[in-house]
């Protein structure tokens, strides 16, 4: 499996954005909330995703970007079975992940909670499919 996570992977929309709130499907793991919702995305990927951490939690920007970074990196190398579930199935999602916590975690037990969600996720949406 191709483990580039490319432009094609980044939800841009704001309509569909909104509408995916809209619908108020969600898997919660602290300190991540997943929304998403099932669409016709304009890109050949089975996903998309929009990353979120409140400017409330971190002020400053450098930080907010640092957990975005790590965030996207780890969904990158944990994005298969996502993908596959996707494209056996023949639909389009559109996710947003949404970092609650108040402060930093240390890169191992941050990556283990965001596998966590990935795997909750992806139960969800096979019992969904």
């Amino acid at each position: 499996m191709n483990e580039k996570m490319g432009k094609q992977y980044k939800l841009c929309s704001q309509k569909l954005i909104e509408s995916i709130f809209e619908t108020k499907q969600s898997v919660k793991s602290y300190p991540f909330i997943a929304h998403y919702k099932a669409f016709e995305l304009p890109s050949k990927v089975p996903f998309q995703l929009v990353l979120s951490v409140p400017k409330r939690n971190f002020k400053r920007a450098h930080d907010r970007n640092k957990i975005k970074r790590q965030m996207r990196e780890i969904i990158r190398k944990n994005k298969a079975s996502i993908e596959n579930l996707l494209l056996n199935s023949n639909q389009q999602f559109g996710l947003f992940i949404l970092f609650t916590a108040k402060e930093e975690f240390e890169f191992e037990l941050f990556s283990k909670k965001l596998i966590q969600l990935l795997e909750k996720l992806t139960l969800k949406l096979a019992s969904e499919i």
